[in-house]
């Protein structure tokens, strides 16, 4: 191969590798952002510090990006303007000041997403606007257990491709409130365990539009192996799906 010839080829194959490049480093404008919150200032869950890797994991393969945070500083106007839906992964206690507070009202109002994962019914039981957001708020749980989980709703992203009788161990919880406008996808079995309080009507996940935003809570997701389960994590990409406004 002549000089002139080499020359031109190694032109051509960096003009490529630059043009790729350029590509895979340009930000895509339209890609959408979730944020995992995983405050607690009551029981720390240990699947916590799973499942925000995973989370990630499912955002990559998805097309969506992840952040995450234990500040709740970070609930303000401005920063919550970045993301589509927020994650509220297992937080439990009093997590919010009136600033945040505000800011989370503020962000629903505007049309944002909300994704609440188990314990995010074990928080902020005096701010009755958050209980009727995230759709209910805990009471107990018996011993960690196999069940029975009835899908009674099909048509939504996060329960179509389950069974209809999902069973599987995890910690089952009792609620002392239950918004009453959700749109109910699982209930449980009580007569498959031991421990149910709630009766034939016993929701474990559930979603609603809300105050402007929409909002999606499964009480699944206390143990370690659920983030190894298929069925959960597509349960879950369903739930952020759905709340961030994705395809």
């Amino acid at each position: 191969m002549k000089i002139s010839s080499v020359i031109k080829y190694i032109a051509i194959v960096t003009s490529i590798s630059f043009c790729f490049f350029l590509i895979a480093s340009t930000p895509q404008k339209n890609k959408k952002r979730v944020l995992i919150f995983a405050k607690t200032n009551g029981y720390h869950h240990s699947s916590i510090e799973i499942a925000i890797p995973v989370i990630m994991k499912l955002g990559q393969e998805n097309g969506f990006d992840v952040d995450s945070t234990t500040d709740s500083l970070s609930f303000n106007t401005d920063n919550l303007k970045k993301y589509s839906a927020l994650i509220f992964l297992s937080t439990t206690g009093k997590i919010f000041g009136p600033n945040e507070e505000k800011a989370l009202q503020e962000y629903i109002h505007n049309g944002g997403g909300f994704v609440g994962i188990h314990a995010a019914t074990d928080c902020e039981y005096e701010w009755q606007w958050y209980g009727d957001l995230v759709g209910g708020y805990f009471k107990s749980h018996p011993k960690q257990q196999m069940a029975k989980f009835m899908v009674v709703d099909k048509n939504h992203p996060s329960t179509k491709h389950l069974p209809d009788v999902w069973e599987r161990f995890d910690e089952l919880y009792n609620f002392k409130y239950l918004n009453p406008k959700v749109t109910v996808l699982i209930k449980i079995d009580e007569k498959s365990y031991t421990g149910g309080e709630n009766g034939d009507n016993h929701p474990m996940a559930w979603y609603h539009e809300y105050d402007g935003g929409r909002a999606f809570y499964t009480e699944l997701g206390h143990t370690d192996e659920s983030y190894s389960d298929p069925n959960y994590l597509k349960h879950i990409l369903g739930g952020i799906k759905w709340a961030a406004k994705m395809k």
